[in-house]
């Protein structure tokens, strides 16, 4: 069963800080080199500087940080534990209009043998490394995992009743709105539904494996029972009109000049040319058509169309980062990059930056479930939800 339980949240005080929507931020993962000089910019008091700062000692920096703000009461405790609701406003390509509902809460850290949390991707071990070493510095989740539930309870709204909650606490512009959530009977409520369900990691992999990490040394330490079994979640329905879903494309450098890589990818794809990179924009739809994934170089793309019985046993044959992972691993030694988004996959082909870029077709909600459901990871940075949860909404202090 999953165990959900309110915290007393950490959150800006509005009077220090003045405008919200200046000091929030995307998760870490994210955020490119200039989107963290702009954030830096933005405000000396925006969440970057906790999340991903420019010091060379990540960590030392974000304790420090982190201390200042307490002490000058830029950062507040709540007076009371609650959870929150957390309700975000986006719109799609084509013009359509969404709504997120989630919950902020604590989550029982679960070994993911129990079955009650569960990942859906494999992780690396650099970010690892990086999170583990800011959360022993400042012994507080400074952002939330991202969690889904798979609807045997109701919306997150009706466990609420949202319609009861008034205002909200926090309302940045209409996109990010945040209620309290005191009343003992509703954290009853919400902690009971919760615990029918099973919570499948959609963002936060590192984070949560770095959270048992932490709790395994605390408890290797002698501690008891506490705060660091627990971690802070951001938890949402696992439901097609909660969840949009977009590829993770891949770029590629390192290879022998003079590898013919069309020709090395030909046992598990059957390549056909289509197009100049000018054309690229069109790409996407065209791969959906095909049923494919896209090659982008210099002077030339392709669409590779997957070939029947290419792939061997363990390679998801409906998985596009699967399948290319399974290809890529055939080649020569090479470095691998992740980005987001098709003109940023182009442009650090033709900067030189990459030798090819692959462009995926995203992976579906079911595919996800399923995966989870099966204890069955896909590869790293397979999924890219969207739009990205704010960071400094709420933090969680694990300690003094």
């Amino acid at each position: 069963m999953a165990v959900v339980s309110p915290l007393t949240g950490l959150r800006y005080d509005p009077a220090r800080v003045g405008d919200l929507g200046r000091v929030l931020a995307p998760p870490y993962d994210v955020i490119s080199a200039a989107e963290q000089a702009e954030l830096y910019a933005r405000s000396p008091y925006n969440v970057i500087r906790l999340i991903l700062p420019r010091e060379p000692d990540r960590a030392g920096a974000a304790a420090r940080t982190l201390r200042d703000w307490i002490t000058a009461r830029v950062l507040v405790p709540d007076p009371e534990p609650a959870i929150y609701l957390y309700s975000q406003r986006f719109t799609l390509p084509d013009g359509s209009a969404r709504r997120r509902d989630g919950i902020i809460c604590r989550l029982r850290l679960e070994d993911f043998s129990s079955g009650v949390v569960r990942p859906h991707e494999r992780t690396l071990p650099g970010p690892k490394a990086d999170r583990l070493a800011i959360l022993r510095a400042t012994g507080a989740n400074l952002s939330a995992i991202f969690g889904l539930y798979a609807r045997r309870s109701e919306p997150v709204r009706e466990l609420l009743g949202a319609a009861a909650l008034g205002p909200p606490l926090v309302d940045v512009d209409g996109w990010h709105l945040l209620w309290r959530v005191t009343d003992r009977a509703t954290i009853a409520r919400v902690e009971a539904a919760l615990a029918r369900e099973t919570i499948i990691i959609a963002d936060g992999h590192h984070r949560y494996e770095t959270a048992l990490a932490y709790r395994d040394e605390q408890r290797a330490a002698g501690a008891a029972a506490g705060p660091h079994d627990l971690l802070m979640a951001y938890i949402v329905e696992l439901a097609d009109e909660q969840l949009t879903v977009r590829a993770i494309h891949r770029l590629v450098s390192g290879l022998p000049a003079n590898l013919d890589l069309v020709d090395a990818l030909s046992p598990f794809f059957d390549p056909f040319e289509a197009g100049p990179v000018s054309g690229a924009a069109s790409l996407p739809a065209r791969m959906v058509d095909a049923g494919a994934l896209a090659l982008i170089r210099r002077d030339q793309t392709w669409l590779l169309r997957p070939r029947p019985d290419a792939f061997t046993d363990g390679v998801d044959a409906a998985l596009d980062s699967s399948r290319l992972a399974a290809a890529l691993d055939a080649l020569p030694d090479h470095n691998i990059a992740y980005q987001h988004g098709v003109d940023a996959v182009v442009a650090a082909v033709e900067k030189g930056d990459a030798q090819a870029g692959f462009l995926l077709r995203p992976a579906t909600v079911a595919q996800i479930a399923a995966a989870a459901r099966a204890r069955r990871r896909m590869p790293a940075k397979t999924t890219f939800f969207y739009p990205k949860p704010r960071t400094g909404l709420v933090f969680r202090r694990l300690g003094p």
